[in-house]
């Protein structure tokens, strides 16, 4: 049976990667992000201009996925939104910003896509996490929170989809250096990186080996589980 993918945030970075990286596996992949994907599309996928915290559109995107290739096996909740700064320095409007992406289009990601794999019967998901959040990061509340959020939906997730046949995980990456970093002071990212058991910064292909393993085949009595990269607890 092919794979059907869908991955979120996938215009740059991180998620460009993951994009080449299960087309190389012969999956069918679609994606989306806010604005349009930078470059030719790679053989094999579908890009979609979405936002994930509107439920119109990604209602719109899913059925659309499923019509195309006649169902969805894997999704892939890669897209989030970082805000980094002093708790009483931060907007509420750079709040909600955050949380609507990272907590409200993960969830409405979520909820389309289990539609579809439970008539399939079948399904992985795989949202992100953060590191912030157990290293209780000064700075990135928001962030942090938003992460926390995930997490805890994804436990409660895994349970309610596993008559399904569905898992439900999560892998928390340690900084890559993609745009969500780019800006962080060095002094910051080293004191960061001096937090971790294995001390160097992350890199497409550690989160993408997580990735694999959760949504394998074999990984059919792994759910539930939130994965942190570098040696971080």
């Amino acid at each position: 049976m092919r794979e059907i993918a869908l991955i979120t945030g996938t215009r740059k970075g991180l998620g460009r990667f993951l994009v080449d990286h299960f087309v190389q596996k012969g999956f069918a992949v679609a994606g989306c992000s806010r604005e349009p994907f930078e470059g030719d599309w790679p053989e094999g996928y579908r890009h979609y201009c979405v936002d994930i915290a509107d439920e119109a559109a990604v209602v719109g995107m899913v059925r659309d996925v499923q019509e195309r290739y006649g169902g969805l096996t894997i999704l892939v909740n890669n897209a989030g939104i970082a805000a980094m700064n002093h708790l009483l320095l931060t907007p509420l409007a750079t709040v909600q910003r955050v949380f609507a992406t990272n907590v409200f289009g993960t969830f409405l990601m979520l909820r389309e896509a289990a539609k579809v794999m439970q008539e399939g019967r079948y399904g992985r998901i795989v949202n992100f996490a953060t590191v912030a959040t157990p290293l209780d990061l000064e700075g990135e509340a928001a962030y942090a929170a938003s992460k926390a959020a995930v997490e805890s939906l994804t436990r409660v997730a895994a349970r309610e989809l596993a008559p399904c046949n569905i898992t439900v995980n999560a892998v928390g990456p340690t900084p890559v250096m993609t745009d969500l970093i780019r800006n962080v002071p060095r002094k910051k990212m080293d004191a960061l990186i001096a937090r971790q058991a294995i001390r160097r910064l992350g890199e497409p292909r550690d989160v993408a080996q997580v990735i694999d393993f959760f949504i394998s085949r074999d990984s059919d009595f792994v759910t539930g589980q939130t994965v942190f990269l570098g040696g971080v607890s």
